[in-house]
């Protein structure tokens, strides 16, 4: 008898523990399902705010970065791995390195991203995507272990102001160009100079419910004052 209520309350905890894992999941990532992110972010300060729109500064970053050519959500899932992977102790040291946001990507234009400083690589775009994680503040360029991975690289990015617009919901083709153009509008209609291509950027864990996520389209600018 004693054997068989043994056998019958292991197989209650093993039950439990079965039922209880999706829970213990959801408060270990911050209940993250709702947007809450609880990981370091990009550092910046809003200079400008108008509605839906920011003007930020962006201080010095240091951030990984993959090229996959395919289309945006083929190449976000390859070029995540990529990136994870680092993160994960696929570089120089072995080293585990903190999650940050946001997941930051943008169109490749063919041409050839020359490294800011060494020992960083350059590489070519080509005509897919670029993807990168910023890594957290306490990296230099120096001080971050390198790359194991030939196509993952290491970069400078300097202080720059960018302009913001933020959704919503999930990061679809058709969002993406309707936020882009609506960016690009505002900065025609208040003269602000663009200077770069768009990127977007996304905060939040892939299961994530849409109306909590965090996206952004950013595009630098001018270094001029922003119009009042």
């Amino acid at each position: 008898m004693k054997s068989r209520l043994s056998h019958s309350a292991r197989i209650t905890r093993i039950v439990k523990s079965i039922l209880l894992a999706p829970l213990v999941f959801l408060f270990s990532t911050g209940c993250s399902i709702f947007g809450i992110e609880s990981v370091e972010q990009a550092q910046y300060s809003v200079v400008q705010q108008d509605g839906k729109f920011e003007v930020r500064e962006y201080a010095p970053m240091v951030v990984v970065e993959t090229s996959v050519d395919a289309e945006f959500r083929k190449a976000g899932n390859a070029a995540f791995q990529k990136l994870f992977a680092y993160i994960s102790g696929e570089n120089t040291g072995s080293e585990k390195i903190a999650m940050t946001a946001p997941v930051v990507a943008e169109q490749g234009d063919g041409g050839e991203k020359i490294a800011m400083t060494a020992p960083v690589t350059a590489a070519a775009d080509g005509t897919g995507w670029v993807y990168r994680f910023v890594l957290p503040q306490s990296y230099s360029i120096e001080t971050a272990p390198r790359p194991l991975d030939p196509e993952v690289n290491l970069l400078e990015v300097p202080a720059r102001r960018v302009a913001a617009i933020r959704f919503s919901g999930r990061s679809t083709d058709a969002a993406r160009e309707r936020k882009t153009a609506a960016l690009n509008e505002w900065l025609a209609n208040a003269g602000i100079t663009a200077i770069s291509a768009p990127r977007w950027a996304g905060y939040n864990a892939p299961w994530a419910l849409p109306p909590f996520r965090r996206n952004e389209v950013l595009i630098d600018i001018s270094n001029q004052e922003p119009a009042q």
